[in-house]
């Protein structure tokens, strides 16, 4: 369906591709080097994202995963370079955890041209996989790979230390951050806010919602898990819990 993708130029060689027609409101980021480029999660699956992927660059494209959800996997057939995390590989390749029923339910109401009584989540061999340290240099531009467990056990965020870019996936965003599903694990997401929390981040760019959002999200994201934590409540069940920009359902 045209007009379904949102782009939005983040700097020269960066871009946000993003479905604002869905509730999930999810972006994916195109990183542009001199060799090849990355692309950040495939969203929905509802449209062409490859299409417009090729009018953004002709590059090579890798595109790697910041977890295996089917909001963020939904274009991944589309490409030949897939990557993922080493923990969620099975998630992708054949054993994704939830029937296709609960993923059309969690993903209703979808756009009216789509098929949901047959939408199904991609599954397929990735073509590699990579894990916390390791490294995508696209030519004069180098991505950092940092596992950030917590929403699923092999989420992922990626981070370029030179500009301070930090593609969060779904570990910060404005809206409700989701620690309940029996795949997720409060405590580790909160391990993992912390360790996101230390870095140099100079622009935040998350999985969903508003795009416009200050890195200090993070640490409102840190002091929300940590008072949870102080008030015993940092477990499953405990329930939703308001912090302004931010929720935390667990």
């Amino acid at each position: 369906m045209s007009g379904w993708f949102t782009v939005e130029q983040i700097d020269g060689d960066t871009a946000a591709i993003s479905e604002y027609g869905h509730w999930e409101e999810t972006h994916c980021y195109l990183l542009c080097g001199r060799e090849r480029a990355l692309l950040i999660d495939t969203g929905l699956g509802f449209c062409d994202i490859r299409a417009e992927v090729n009018k953004l660059t002709e590059l090579p494209v890798t595109v790697v995963t910041t977890h295996v959800h089917a909001d963020h996997i939904g274009g991944h057939g589309l490409f030949d370079h897939i990557a993922v995390h080493e923990l969620e590989r099975g998630w992708l390749d054949g054993h994704f955890p939830l029937p296709p029923a609960a993923v059309r339910m969690n993903l209703a109401p979808m756009p009216p041209w789509v098929d949901e009584k047959n939408y199904r989540v991609f599954q397929g061999k990735p073509s590699e996989t990579y894990r916390n340290g390791d490294v995508f240099d696209l030519g004069d531009r180098k991505v950092l790979v940092l596992h950030t467990p917590g929403h699923s056990p092999g989420h992922c965020c990626f981070y370029e230390p030179d500009r301070g870019h930090l593609y969060a996936g779904d570990l910060v965003y404005a809206g409700c951050l989701y620690a309940f599903y029996p795949s997720t694990d409060p405590a580790a997401f909160y391990r993992s806010i912390k360790r996101i929390a230390a870095l140099d981040v100079r622009r935040l760019l998350p999985g969903h919602h508003r795009l416009d959002v200050s890195p200090a999200l993070i640490r409102t994201a840190r002091d929300a898990f940590a008072s949870l934590e102080r008030e015993n409540k940092l477990f499953q069940g405990a329930g939703t819990f308001d912090f302004g920009e931010i929720q935390i359902k667990i």
